[in-house]
């Protein structure tokens, strides 16, 4: 089967676009908006609403597969690539993809996936949203054409040996992290609550003693409102640098502090992202190689994830190799083409360390399902319900697309009655 045609459509994002420099230096709420100038370029407000290109493929069959591109909440932040403009990407994809899309004939999703991400421009690589929308429409038509889920596509053409069944969902509290934590306690989340701790003086504390009441509070609602005793989450809490900023660098004193936060989380497993922001790549993992070593020596009931400086598969490889984190974040929209998400998960899986399919509250329902179908395939330790915030949208349709691929999976497994 052919791709025949090309379509791309500006769309809307699950959420916003957010200066993450400007909040971590003090950007107060105004309202739900931020109040000052943007510091990272490209922003015209310290919060903005998000973009995305929805890009669709015209089959010769006359079916649709599309996928759609989007970036991170926090774009030019870490290591990652500027914010992103639809009507940017929409030029891009019509120039640089577009001939090379219509007229192909659908075989390897993998080797047009690679194509697709290898594409370069006279400035260098296409946009890392670009990349990811175009190579989940890529996904969506190779499974059309073999009248498979996403999911068979990617299990078959990488071998994974996995069975398709759901996987650990983590949703996100965002700035509500109260009242969304209760409705993850009574929707039984797997792992819960991020908690959105990305400002010292409001949400971490100066010694760290906001973050603790909360953890505090959790574990008791934890127990007072699940409505079943054997429902055990993990906890999973994202600091955004915050407790190295709290202890001035100092990773024993952040160790000490990471150690605290396990004790206070049990019986509950505890998982913090993002605990220090060293500066750079090579900064990160030396600090977190330490930082592991230290919570080690004092036996501690918590596990590192590395998010930020951790943004594309040679970082992955790097952060695994040297033994920088127990979770690895594969944040979807930053490797670009979904074949980099594909392989980082399985590298991180098969290394023994807690392969999170990730990504952002700034994605679509597309590329939350696509992502959905990913996880799956790969067996990852947990997925992120996407967009928003997950709490009632993301874990419906991150949810329900795991549930109807598990249940279209399991039927083609049993065999046929004469």
């Amino acid at each position: 089967m052919k791709i025949v045609d090309v379509l791309t459509q500006p769309v809307r994002t699950g959420f916003f676009a957010d200066d993450q420099a400007a909040i971590r230096a003090g950007a107060e709420h105004d309202g739900f908006a931020y109040a000052g100038a943007p510091i990272t370029p490209g922003f015209s407000a310290i919060r903005q609403a998000g973009e995305a290109l929805s890009v669709l493929l015209l089959l010769e069959d006359g079916s649709v597969a599309h996928g759609d591109c989007a970036a991170v909440q926090y774009s030019g932040a870490g290591g990652r690539d500027p914010l992103f403009s639809a009507a940017a990407a929409r030029r891009d994809v019509e120039e640089h993809l577009v001939p090379m899309l219509a007229g192909t004939e659908l075989g390897s999703f993998r080797e047009l996936a690679g194509r697709v991400d290898a594409c370069r421009t006279t400035s260098g690589p296409l946009h890392t949203a670009i990349r990811y929308g175009v190579t989940q429409a890529v996904l969506d038509a190779v499974a059309q054409s073999r009248r498979l889920t996403m999911a068979e596509v990617v299990r078959d053409e990488y071998a994974t040996g996995v069975d398709l069944e759901p996987v650990p969902m983590f949703a996100q509290t965002g700035d509500d992290r109260y009242a969304n934590a209760e409705k993850m306690i009574l929707k039984q989340v797997d792992v819960l609550p991020h908690a959105l701790i990305n400002n010292v003086d409001t949400k971490l504390g100066r010694g760290g003693e906001l973050l603790e009441d909360y953890l505090r509070w959790l574990v008791k609602r934890i127990g007072e409102l699940r409505p079943d005793s054997a429902y055990t989450p993990r906890l999973h809490v994202d600091t955004y640098g915050t407790v190295g900023l709290a202890f001035d660098g100092d990773v024993d004193a952040v160790a000490a502090y990471l150690a605290r936060l396990g004790d206070i989380a049990a019986p509950y497993e505890l998982v913090v992202e993002h605990p220090v922001d060293a500066g750079s790549r090579e900064a990160q993992i030396e600090t977190y190689v330490r930082l592991r070593s230290a919570l080690r020596r004092m036996d501690a009931r918590v596990k590192i994830a590395v998010d930020e400086w951790c943004n594309t598969l040679e970082d992955i490889e790097m952060f695994v190799d040297r033994g920088a984190a127990d979770v690895i974040h594969v944040k979807t929209p930053d490797l670009g083409g979904i074949n980099n998400t594909i392989e980082a998960l399985l590298l991180v899986r098969d290394r023994g360390l807690v392969a999170y399919c990730g990504g952002t509250c700034n994605e679509t329902d597309r590329s939350a399902q696509v992502t959905a179908n990913v996880a799956m395939a790969c067996g990852a330790g947990q997925v992120l319900a996407k967009p928003g915030m997950g709490v009632d949208e993301g874990l419906m349709i991150v949810g329900n697309e795991m549930a109807r691929v598990a249940a279209i999976a399991a039927a083609r497994r049993e065999p046929v009655l004469p």
